[in-house]
């Protein structure tokens, strides 16, 4: 077994024979190009719900069939984010991400030609492998591309900055291509972008790895996989069908899969996944304040865009512009984030930005289908501006918290928190919404699928007479507003708790302490 200190005598050498020229004249240049694979994973996780409905009249898919295409890429990314992260320590940073972006490209085209559901569904789950070593890959490189804390701040900053630039990109995006092109093109935009990042990232990023790794276990990976696929398919399956046996039945297994992970981490010599590093309050304080951030704002990120386009009636393209206040704030305080925690402290700058999303949220409970654009721009910024400072700051976190040579897997636990915080958030908050919009009260003989979303219910509208149309959408929608209201509080309430319990894990914590290396 390799000791802490054997493992950092192996690491000086392979940072001054790989990495030291390029933090000597390229770390900023290599920072580009990981922005790059960040831009592409947040601009394809926001353009599939746009192009959802035109997949649907396609393909034709059932009703099971359209969920697996919405919900199979998030079940695989979960399941590998961690072993896809300790991959990359083992095998090399650099090498996993230009595969995995090699991949997500090739993977691209088949989504984008997929003539069947069952085509489709393969192709979703094949870019979750694809894109499962991207995020914690472009974080570890930032870890070990930046030893000075200030810049590896500023570098975290960007990184946070440019998701959620993508995030904002992505239904604009997606909007105008969808306007203009068939459904496929939203896929094929991340061709070029891939393109760039390979051929430019051979030649600029640094190879880093843990250079004493031990084997790459297996039964782990199988375990992580399984655990974790079975908790966010539950979750999943919950919130679109309720609570049964099968949901019950998938938390259970996934669960005891998650046990017998955790048990078998702590008899390996070097394990997969280092559970010890959840002794470290600050590590466990930031990745449980990503988890919930994620949760609260579920209700708001996934019926945003419903709102504005079936409430409101915007087109795909303006309701993606009517979103952009939230990336803008976010941008702006993800680049000043390290320096608002070295000014104030960690703990300040994570619970503050909590605390104004649970705000924001507050500030949505009054919204209602007439609600003018100046009250909706000021709760999206000032969302924008609390999340790009808590994500930022808990990034900066987590990656000072580990020694380099775990750089990958804690980067990989930062994004299972928030893959996870999202299936909660969808089965709890997407719950609430969907649960008290289908007791609206519709004229008599509406079809059932006027109950199923508000979506559907937009379609029964458009074949029915003017009169019976008019009133069933003024039900739906107002349903529709009621349940977003609630779930706005209760998203409220739990990023106000979060700010809390941010408060005091996060005491003494501050971003300069090297304390994981030195």
């Amino acid at each position: 077994m390799t000791s802490a200190g054997e493992r950092k005598g192996h690491d000086r050498p392979l940072q001054e024979a790989g990495v030291s020229g390029t933090r000597q004249h390229g770390r900023w240049l290599a920072l580009s190009v990981l922005v790059l694979a960040v831009l592409l994973v947040a601009v394809d996780s926001t353009v599939l719900s746009l192009a959802t409905p035109y997949i649907s009249e396609d393909l034709k898919p059932s009703g099971a069939e359209l969920l697996w295409i919405g919900d199979v890429y998030s079940f695989v990314l979960a399941g590998l984010l961690v072993s896809m992260g300790s991959l990359g320590d083992r095998i090399g940073r650099k090498r996993i991400l230009l595969l995995g972006a090699g991949c997500f490209g090739a993977v691209s085209v088949l989504n984008a030609y997929a003539s069947t559901p069952e085509m489709m569904i393969l192709a979703r789950a094949l870019l979750g492998v694809a894109g499962a070593p991207l995020m914690p890959a472009t974080l570890a490189l930032i870890r070990n591309l930046f030893d000075d804390p200030r810049e590896r701040s500023v570098a975290v900053g960007v990184w946070a900055a440019t998701a959620s630039a993508g995030m904002a990109v992505g239904p604009i995006l997606g909007g105008f291509l969808l306007e203009h092109f068939w459904w496929g093109s939203v896929f094929l935009i991340n061709l070029p972008v891939m393109a760039v990042l390979i051929v430019v990232g051979a030649r600029l990023l640094p190879e880093s790895r843990d250079p004493a790794p031990g084997p790459w276990d297996l039964v782990s990976v199988g375990l992580s996989m399984a655990g974790m696929f079975g908790l966010v398919y539950a979750l999943k399956k919950a919130a679109a069908d309720g609570f049964g046996w099968t949901p019950l039945a998938a938390a259970v297994l996934g669960t005891a899969a998650l046990y017998l992970f955790v048990r078998r981490q702590r008899t390996l010599a070097v394990p997969l996944l280092d559970v010890r590093l959840f002794r470290n309050r600050g590590f466990s304080g930031a990745v449980l304040a990503d988890l919930l951030t994620i949760l609260g704002l579920s209700g708001l990120i996934f019926f945003l865009s419903q709102f504005l386009q079936l409430v409101q009636g915007r087109g795909p393209f303006e309701a993606g512009l009517a979103e952009l206040p939230t990336a803008a704030g976010a941008i702006a305080a993800g680049l000043v984030a390290g320096r608002v925690a070295r000014r104030f402290s960690v703990r300040a700058a994570v619970s503050g930005g909590l605390a104004v999303i649970g705000f924001a949220l507050a500030l949505l409970t009054v919204i209602d289908g007439s609600t003018g654009y100046p009250l909706l721009f000021t709760a999206l910024l000032l969302v924008g501006l609390g999340a790009g400072c808590s994500f930022t700051v808990t990034a900066d976190v987590i990656l000072s918290s580990v020694p380099k040579h775990q750089a990958g897997t804690a980067s990989g636990v930062s994004e299972t928190a928030y893959e996870l915080g999202a299936a909660l958030g969808i089965a709890l908050l997407g719950s609430i919404v969907t649960g008290v919009y289908q007791g609206f009260a519709a004229p008599a003989g509406t079809p059932a699928a006027a109950h199923e979303s508000l979506g559907g219910a937009v379609e029964v509208a458009s074949r029915l007479p003017p009169g019976t149309a008019a009133a069933l959408l003024e039900a739906a929608r107002k349903s529709f507003i009621d349940g977003i209201v609630i779930a706005c509080a209760a998203g409220a309430v739990i990023l106000l708790a979060a700010a809390v319990a941010a408060w005091f894990l996060l005491r003494g914590h501050e971003l300069d302490r090297q304390g994981a290396e030195h």
